[in-house]
């Protein structure tokens, strides 16, 4: 039975309170079209979760949807900083700050079925000071040596959304260039979303190029330049211009942004 339907079909079981995991990073296969359409559906109380943050968490956070965000930091790259997720976090956002390897350890952990995995990472910096309280790391003692490691607890997340090159029917995705810590993050959500530049019939994508399973997969949503204005690799570049404007308009936040996310990102697809 095809899996696939329309975005906002897809999108459904993404519901005020969901914890939603991201798998874009800074202006590179964000979730864009995927992120509006979550704001268009007036979604809140989200639990945001991303390696690094990018163009789909300024979105998302600016226009109100998220409680709570769990990261590693993030950027637009050269083009700026998240200003809308740096403006709520001062303003009082709940938010735990990870380096991007203890993060994806966590992730790594909730997609191996284990409680928490050991690390050195983080031992002695300034973050972990912050994380330990909020139950997300623990100093613990090697069993082996008996010398000091962090823990870090696993971290399953509800839903996450996969921008992915091509897909088929059944949830087979395929993604190419740089996968930082999408299948981590995948294998570890409970389902998966896919928006997909191009959804092909079962069969049509080889084996070896399958980097998120169909079995984790509850929809497919065909979004063309799904992405845009983050880039894809080997499909198509970053939009330096509205990537700027975003930036201007992510600054300004309050009225400023919000007209700008309805008029480039709600009101028309972004092309």
């Amino acid at each position: 039975m095809s899996k696939v339907s329309s975005l906002a079909e897809a999108l459904s079981i993404v519901k005020d309170g969901t914890h939603l995991a991201l798998t874009g990073f800074a202006i590179t296969r964000s979730a864009v079209a995927a992120a509006a359409e979550l704001i268009r559906g007036g979604r809140r109380g989200l639990t945001l979760t991303q390696v690094v943050g990018g163009l789909e968490t300024d979105l998302l956070v600016g226009s109100g949807c998220v409680d709570r965000l769990i990261y590693s930091g993030g950027s637009l790259d050269r083009f700026g900083p998240l200003h809308s997720v740096n403006r709520a976090i001062s303003a009082g956002l709940a938010a735990e700050e990870y380096s991007t390897l203890s993060l994806t350890l966590r992730l790594l952990a909730g997609s191996l079925g284990l409680p928490f995995l050991p690390t050195r990472s983080l031992i002695g910096s300034q973050l972990l000071e912050r994380l330990i309280p909020s139950g997300g790391a623990a100093m613990i003692t090697d069993p082996f040596s008996g010398s000091p490691v962090l823990a870090v607890s696993a971290v399953r997340p509800d839903v996450a959304i996969v921008h992915a090159d091509v897909c088929d029917e059944q949830g087979n995705a395929s993604v190419s260039g740089p996968l930082w810590s999408i299948k981590e993050t995948a294998m570890a959500s409970a389902r998966v979303i896919v928006t997909a530049e191009r959804v092909v019939p079962l069969g049509g994508i080889d084996p070896d190029r399958v980097t998120v399973p169909g079995t984790v997969v509850a929809g497919v949503a065909e979004v063309p330049g799904g992405a845009r204005p983050t880039a894809v690799y080997g499909a198509y570049d970053y939009d330096a211009a509205l990537l700027t404007e975003h930036v201007a308009a992510s600054r300004e936040g309050g009225e400023t942004f919000a007209r700008f996310v309805a008029a480039r990102f709600l009101a028309e697809a972004v092309a």
